[in-house]
């Protein structure tokens, strides 16, 4: 279809999005990236934050972990630990999740340990600000 690109956005449990879209705006390890269809094509980092797609002129969001993302002309894979589209958010377990991972990060943790916290936490906030972002 002109005008779109296939946006895919795969986790370790399933395929969580696999549709035709407008537009998608990521967070990216410099920053938030705009793609639309015909991008130049692109392998990067992204980071835990908000996904914002477009499609049929509206806009809905999810909260996304850490992963890569590749840009082929008028196609978009992201590949992360986490996406949970806003709809689908707790934000009481998400702020339980970011209270737990910060009073962890008080504690001796070695470095798998320490990784594994930050992460959590990154995907707590991620939700936390995706869901303060749709009230």
């Amino acid at each position: 279809m002109a005008g779109t690109l296939k946006l895919e956005i795969v986790t370790p449990e399933a395929v969580t999005f696999s549709d035709d879209v407008e537009m998608v705006t990521l967070p990216g390890s410099e920053g938030e990236m705009g793609i639309y269809p015909m991008h130049v094509p692109l392998m990067t980092q992204v980071v835990a934050g908000e996904l914002i797609v477009r499609q049929h002129g509206r806009e809905f969001m999810l909260a996304i972990g850490d992963g890569f993302v590749q840009i082929t002309g008028n196609h978009v894979a992201v590949l992360t630990d986490m996406a949970i589209r806003a709809e689908n958010i707790d934000a009481a377990k998400a702020e339980e999740a970011r209270r737990r991972a910060e009073a962890r990060l008080q504690e001796k943790l070695s470095g798998e340990e320490l990784a594994a916290v930050n992460a959590a936490l990154a995907n707590s906030l991620a939700q936390l600000k995706v869901t303060r972002r749709r009230r």
